[in-house]
């Protein structure tokens, strides 16, 4: 981030000359020295006015109203009214308050920056030939390596477990916050700790495809995003700069001397306005951050403050995402050829619920039959050719019923899905899973409704039946809230589309959800233990496997905002109240602006209030 750094270092050495000319103006007022004083001044406020006039001038360009002009007026009519000591104090107030916002902004993003300073930089690979141990760059590391993990260090790619068992701490990845014991053939997670144990593990991705890599990613595209209520602070820019410039040129007028002039605009300075808000955003993604949930952009939180509709994705995101095979419902055949069947075909699909029904038959310990060809058609199933020349098809019950005709569907609890198998032209049976729903779904449905969510939409490739069981029991039932199961993915993008009110929020798992993400007002991804932080078109992504959080950080934007827009109310009234005082000649400049850096100062305090909105929720979660 060089641009940052750049900048900061010269908003630095702005302030330290503000800083120095006040110091020195001050000394030549106190040593009746007002040749040197106004040379001093000059010079000064014509370095600070200069580089104020062109950031306001770029803010413009980029179609962005700004404050500064009743920074750059109070200091010109300081210089006019020859009130120069008054002069410097704007000046020092600007590029003071300029530089504790890239302070308290660097303050703010320390916890996004905590998973930048932890990302692995080493990796110890093991020779295949040898059998050495060599210490390479994680760059380096390749899918297929045996990579040897020691005591406390950082996992530097996805792999898989080879040694007997291992205990890893999560918390920096999943929010996980106890060590989690795995045993040989575990998946996993770059950017976990290790214990106390060495052991080996065989590295299934590269490091620029890890889940650790994704998270790093997302936390940069998050430091390096523009404050969004700066927009917010905007809104108020002319009316505020307008009711300035009118009580400063009332009060000219009435009184006929135009040092009332600088005197009002000397506390209109807009630094609370233009402070507040990004030290309040940047706040509320850090604390953001601390609960798991990292946000790709600042635009996001302005927007969930304000969610209207949400819709949920089912599989991962409301259930548990790790289904099991429950029942087997014999057909024209058994139970034990169905599930056969469906794991030959599983063999060559992506989907989550292949998985299961392939350990459920290898746990068996039976032998599966062999797929001479098979093609996955998306979102409906698999269709496979066995070397014998029977067609098995195995998905969703209108896949399979186009070979098969009309097929009765078994009743399903909550978290229940059915997968239907077919042999050639007949209905071999019906493999039921389980996927229980996840503990916090209802409660988090019910929270966000609480929080003025007032529509919610469970939109799901499964089933009809299997949908409306989970959305019974997760609370989206009645009322406008509706269910849409057997969608493809394009039809969820078009309900998510036509939902009102808005903003609509979107949640999934991220694996498949990409089009429905980025067709959300905001989408947020459950990265939970997979690979899904990668989704580009999530404008978040919880980090940790807890639908909960999803709740968590809607509460920590509409309280985000809310701090936002007490702070930027608290500058406004004050300011108003002592430019009154000023107009009536109550309040000489230099005094007025003094009293304005004490303005900057509550304004900022206030602000950096968002940085605390985390700790109701650890607590509540502890």
């Amino acid at each position: 981030m060089p641009e940052v750094s750049a900048a900061y270092r010269f908003q630095r050495a702005l302030t330290i000359l503000a800083v120095l000319g006040l110091v020195a103006g001050v000394a030549l007022w106190a040593l009746g020295q007002p040749t040197a004083l106004a040379a001093v001044a000059v010079v000064v406020l014509g370095v600070v006015i200069v580089a104020t006039a062109v950031d306001m001038v770029r803010d413009l360009m980029s179609g962005h109203w700004g404050l500064d002009i009743l920074a750059l007026v109070a200091m010109g009519a300081t210089l006019a009214v020859e009130e120069y000591v008054a002069g410097l104090i704007i000046a020092v107030m600007l590029t003071g308050g300029e530089a504790l916002e890239a302070w308290a902004g660097r303050r703010a993003s320390r916890a996004l920056d905590t998973l930048l300073n932890r990302a692995p930089v080493f990796a110890q690979r093991i020779d295949p030939g040898t059998g050495h141990v060599v210490q390479v760059p994680v760059a380096e590391v390749e899918v297929g390596d045996e990579l040897l993990v020691r005591s406390s260090e950082i996992l530097p790619v996805d792999g898989v477990l080879l040694s007997p068992r291992a205990s890893i701490d999560e918390s920096s990845v999943t929010g996980e916050p106890l060590p989690v014991s795995y045993a040989a053939g575990a998946a996993l997670l770059s950017g976990t700790t290790n214990g106390t144990e060495t052991f080996t593990m065989r590295a299934t991705r590269t490091a620029q495809e890890s889940q650790y890599a994704t998270i790093v990613q997302l936390v940069e595209e998050a430091v390096g995003s523009r404050a969004p209520m700066i927009r917010l602070a905007d809104r108020y820019a002319v009316p505020f700069t307008a009711v300035s410039l009118a009580i400063a040129g009332l009060a000219w007028w009435l009184s006929g001397d135009p040092v009332r002039f600088a005197e009002v605009l000397v506390v209109a300075t807009p630094c609370p306005l233009l402070i507040a808000a990004p030290i309040a955003f940047l706040g509320g993604m850090s604390s953001a951050a601390r609960i798991n949930v990292i946000i790709k952009e600042g635009g996001t939180l302005e927007t969930l403050s304000r969610v209207r509709s949400a819709a949920f994705d089912k599989t991962g995101t409301l259930t548990q995402g790790k289904p099991v095979v429950a029942t087997v419902h014999p057909g024209a055949c058994s139970e034990e050829e169905t599930l056969l069947l469906a794991a030959a075909a599983e063999q060559h699909s992506v989907h989550v619920f292949a998985q299961p029904i392939i350990d459920a038959v290898r746990r068996a310990g039976q032998e599966l039959p062999h797929v001479a060809s098979a093609e996955e058609v998306a979102t409906n199933g698999v269709r496979a050719t066995l070397t014998d020349g029977r067609q098995v098809r195995v998905g969703k019950p209108a896949f399979v019923e186009e070979v098969v005709g009309r097929v009765e569907r078994p009743t399903l609890t909550a978290g229940e899905t059915a997968v239907y198998v077919a042999l050639d032209d007949q209905l071999a049976g019906v493999v039921v899973l389980s996927d229980p729903v996840r503990p916090h779904a209802a409660q988090t449905v019910a929270r966000m409704r609480t929080a003025g969510v007032t529509q919610f939409v469970l939109v799901t490739g499964d089933v009809t039946s299997t949908a409306d069981s989970v959305a019974g029991e997760v609370g989206i039932a009645g009322g406008s809230d509706s269910v849409h199961a057997e969608t493809t993915p394009q039809g969820k993008v078009e309900i998510v589309r036509a939902l009102r009110p808005r903003p609509v929020l979107m949640v999934g798992d991220g694996i498949n959800d990409a089009p429905v993400l980025a067709a959300a007002d905001v989408g947020i991804a459950l990265a939970g233990r997979g690979a899904t932080a990668a989704s580009e078109s999530a404008s978040a992504v919880v980090t940790s496997d807890d639908v909960g959080r999803v709740a968590d950080v809607m509460e920590v934007s509409r309280r985000t905002v809310s701090i936002a827009l007490q702070s930027i109310w608290l500058g406004i009234v004050i300011s108003i109240g002592l430019m009154l005082v000023a107009a009536f000649g109550h309040l000489p400049a230099v005094a007025g602006a003094l009293l304005q850096e004490v303005v900057d100062l509550v304004a900022i305090a206030s602000a950096l209030r968002a940085l605390a909105l985390h700790r109701r929720f650890s607590r509540e979660r502890a």
